[in-house]
């Protein structure tokens, strides 16, 4: 009786959140990602280190960076626009090609890479620095429940950018700008040389 009265009570939970178990096509996502090419390459790999690598990156995370640009939350000058149009399939579509495509290998620099480890691992309890394996785990790999991403392999000039927008207020995460504000430029340049190298 304890079993069925279990099982209707998951049945009931999941059904009340339909949106979290829509799924997106791995194929439609491959043809509407015809657009996204220019700057994220034919397989989520951008050859740009300004721009973000996406091949592996959750698909939550993904449909969720995707909402916030098409509703106006997060800005940029050239994703914004390219969201507005998207449908929720179509978020769900994206999201499904790039989560299944390989990311690249990329190399840290190994005169930073000492310092970013210690930071990544450990943070520092000096001026505060969260260690970025807390959330975003021993390979980068993130939390999808969670919507902590996948930042291994990402290109290092594309994090220092981000934890500099962080730190400066111009991305909200409440938790990330506590994190990045703390954070000197030696010491975002280092982690994010170290997260490149990450596999």
């Amino acid at each position: 009786m304890r079993m069925l009265l279990a099982v209707a009570i998951a049945a009931a939970a999941l059904g009340m959140n339909n949106t979290a178990l829509a799924e997106g096509s791995v194929e439609a996502g491959q043809q509407k990602s015809a657009v996204c090419m220019a700057c994220h390459g034919p397989d989520g790999n951008s050859l740009n280190p300004e721009w973000p690598n996406l091949a592996g990156q959750h698909a939550s995370y993904i449909v969720a960076q995707l909402e916030a640009f098409k509703s106006g939350e997060r800005q940029n000058a050239l994703m914004s626009p390219m969201a507005v149009g998207l449908t929720e399939q179509d978020m769900l579509d994206l999201a499904a090609f790039y989560e299944a495509q390989a990311p690249a290998a990329l190399e840290a620099d190994p005169a930073l890479v000492d310092a970013g480890r210690k930071l990544y691992v450990g943070g520092d309890q000096e001026s505060g620095v969260a260690a970025c394996i807390a959330c975003h785990g021993p390979t980068g790999r993130g939390n999808p429940m969670a919507l902590y991403p996948v930042i291994s392999g990402q290109h290092a000039t594309y994090s220092a950018s981000t934890l500099r927008a962080y730190a400066s207020g111009e991305r909200a995460n409440a938790m990330m700008q506590e994190i990045a504000a703390r954070m000197s430029d030696e010491d975002i340049a280092a982690v994010s040389a170290y997260i490149q190298g990450l596999r």
